[in-house]
Parts: C-alpha cells; structure tokens; sequence
C-alpha cells in the first residue's frame, strides 16, 4: 500500500465562500490518495459539515480576518506548531489573510509543496495607490515559494500574471463548485422559499447574498433600491458581518425599514433562492462569486457588479446584466429592467443556466485539484540539486517512507524569513 498524501488546507474563516469552496475542494479528493486537514479560525459554520464528512479539523486561536501584528505573529507561531507536528506532504491556503500567513508557516517547517488559491485579490481600485502596492510587493513575494497557484476564474488569472504574482506556467483558472442541492425555480419550490421567508407570494422580491462588509458593499445595495423608488419591492440580504449596525441606520434613513430586510446568517440559501425575482450582486472586488453561480443555477436572473471574473458568467445582455461598482442609480435601473420586462428577465435566466452546464461540479474541482497537487509536489523535487544534475524527467510522485526530523539546514524553504 502507498501511502497517502497528507495535505492541509488553511482558510481565514471557515464560513460559506472561501470556506465552502474549501470544503467542496476537500470533499472531492480522493480519500485513497489523499488525507485532508482543514485549519481555520475558530467559529465558523461549517465545522459541522466537516466533521460529519470524517474530515479532520484543526480551530485556529489567532487567525484573524483583519490585519493586526501582534495577533498576527502569534498566529504565525500558532501554524507553525502545527504544520511541524503533524509533518503536511501539502500545504494549500486560501484568500489573502491565510494565504500570507499559511504560506510563511509552510515555509517555516519546509512543507514540500505549497499552493495557494486567490479567491479574489486582497488589492483592488478603491485602496490608496500606495495600500495598494504594497499587497501586490507582499503577493509577489509570498509567490516566490509558492509551488502552484490557483484562481477563480481566467480574469483573475490573468490579472495575477499580468502583476507579475504568479508565472503563467505554474497557475491555473478553474471552476469552483457550488452546492449540489440548489433547487430549480418552479411553483412548488418557489411557495415553499415564500413561505421561509415570510412573504407573500404576489410581491417583487430581490434577494442578495453575502457579508455585510467593505467588499460587498451593502450600503450601495441599500441605496439603489431607494433609487428603485418601488414601495411594492422586498429586498432580502442573507448574511451578516460588522457592518451591520450601520447598514441598519441606512435602511432607516432612506426610509426602507421592512422594505429591505437583513436575514442574517443561513444554512437554508439554496431553499431561498427560487423565491426570489432578481439576484443582486453590489460587490467592489470579487473572484467568481459561488453565490451568482448558484443563482444562476437555480434559473434566478441576475444582476451584478462588471469586476474580476464575474463578467465569465455573466454575460452582459445574454445571462444577465452588468453594472459598474459604487453606482447605485445603474444598479436600480438594471434591476427596475428585470423586474419590468419579466420575459426576457426569464430568457437571460434559461441562457445562463444552459452556459453554465456541468462546469461548477465538484468532480471537475477534484480533477483540478488532483493535477495541480501532482504538479506541486512534484516540482520541490525536479528543482533539487540532484535533479537537476541528473536531468531525468520528472515523474509522479512516488510514495515517501516517515520523514526525519526537519533542520532549517536541510531545507531551503526554511531559510526565507519574512
């Protein structure tokens, strides 16, 4: 018997986005082959699922979302206990907070592979200028160790490439998958999501899902459906995050209270999306968001923000509508468009449900998985002084017998320190 590859899989919060597609990457692996740990900031919602599925977990005391040194350090320190105790063959870290950190704990212990996923980039257009160069020095230097790289979405890719972040050899675009029990819009699924929200079934309800925070936005959202100016249109957000108190008080101030409802965190999202009439997306920066692939699938038109790698999906006129971000006015005008002209709302919903096609399947995400962790653990290897003197072709990794104990000296990825 060969013996399997242990791999830690490191991610900010285990909470829906990131987190889901952390854990649909981890479900998709072959269990034969591969031994996953997830580590992630204590908390989150999906340890349950994780659990239930046999898949070993590691709660993190000091991965935080926001940038703080000290908490930093300590969560550097934290992952470096664990990664060099349990000796990881793999280490592939997700998003920017523990792609930095994970990445520089990997190296700390000499991981023999790291890879990393960009769900998104930690720099966008509405930092300063210098905010923003300074993440894209940070990426291209955590890049220098990283043994592969994935994105969401070709946009994202390219744009990686383009910053001089990751090499075009060693990076690839793939689809992540979304939930498998989202349901299609039909009058028996779209009573029952009526019913779990409350509402009624006659009334217009435009519906958006996402972190009440910086990235996605919300207060945009609160003001395009006050410039919808449509007192017959619900607005529900599922979600939550520290900005809700003050996207409280927006609701209040443009008199929208009732009218735009905050539902919270939920685990039923995909029971709730055929009841809604439009999809929303408001975000300044994304990857390829789960939540506009799923609505897609469940046959929702959709409305979203032009950034990253959204426009793959949405097509503009054809699966659904293009915005620019911080707009309000475009956004309503886009939405009052849907909510107006139902059947081309109802052909743009069709189109995309038919684009998107088996794309977004969690077989195809193990598929890429397994490819690109070949690759990387590999490449440690082929790039070694032996090899190279040898000049022999690479091959699959073989299975490797216990590894002893780890010295900076015998390493070089130890040798880098941030």
């Amino acid at each position: 018997m060969t013996a399997r590859v242990r791999v830690a899989q490191v991610v900010t919060k285990f909470v829906a986005g990131a987190g889901g597609i952390t854990l649909r990457g981890a479900l998709a692996l072959d269990p034969d082959r591969y031994a996953v740990t997830i580590l992630a900031a204590d908390g989150g919602p999906l340890f349950a699922q994780a659990e239930l599925a046999g898949i070993d977990i590691i709660r993190l005391r000091h991965m935080s979302p926001t940038i703080n040194p000290g908490e930093d350090v300590r969560g550097v320190r934290e992952l470096v206990g664990h990664l060099g105790a349990d000796r990881f063959d793999l280490v592939h870290t997700h998003s920017a907070k523990a792609g930095a950190i994970g990445r520089i704990a990997a190296r700390r212990v000499g991981t023999p592979a790291i890879v990393h996923s960009f769900h998104g980039f930690p720099f966008h257009d509405f930092q300063s200028p210098a905010r923003r160069a300074a993440y894209i020095a940070i990426e291209r230097r955590l890049g220098r160790f990283t043994d592969q790289f994935l994105t969401d979405g070709g946009a994202v890719a390219a744009e990686a490439v383009r910053l001089r972040i990751a090499p075009s050899e060693r990076i690839r675009a793939i689809d992540s998958p979304v939930e498998t029990n989202v349901p299609t819009v039909s009058p028996a699924t779209r009573a029952h999501a009526r019913r779990l929200l409350g509402i009624a079934p006659h009334v217009p309800v435009i519906g958006s899902v996402g972190r009440l925070d910086h990235q996605k936005a919300p207060e945009d959202m609160v003001m395009a459906i006050a410039a919808l100016g449509r007192p017959d249109v619900t607005m529900v957000w599922v979600g939550d995050g520290h900005l809700r108190t003050r996207v409280e008080r927006r609701i209040a101030r443009e008199g929208l209270a009732g009218r735009f409802v905050l539902l919270g965190e939920r685990q039923d999202v995909p029971a709730l999306l055929p009841g809604l009439d439009v999809f929303a997306m408001s975000s300044l920066y994304e990857g390829l968001p789960c939540a506009v692939v799923e609505a897609m699938t469940c046959g929702v038109p959709v409305v979203a923000t032009a950034v990253n790698s959204v426009p793959e999906v949405v097509v503009a006129g054809k699966t659904g509508l293009l915005v620019p971000t911080r707009d309000p006015a475009s956004l309503a005008r886009a939405l009052a468009y849907l909510l107006d002209h139902t059947e081309e709302a109802a052909q743009m919903a069709a189109e995309a449900r038919l684009r998107l096609g088996g794309r977004f399947r969690a077989e195809t995400l193990g598929r890429d998985l397994t490819a690109v962790y070949e690759l990387a653990l590999r490449r440690p290897a082929a790039m070694s002084p032996a090899s190279l003197a040898s000049a022999t072709p690479a091959s699959a990794p073989q299975a490797r017998g216990p590894t002893p104990p780890f010295t900076g000296r015998d390493n070089p990825r130890a040798s880098w320190r941030p």
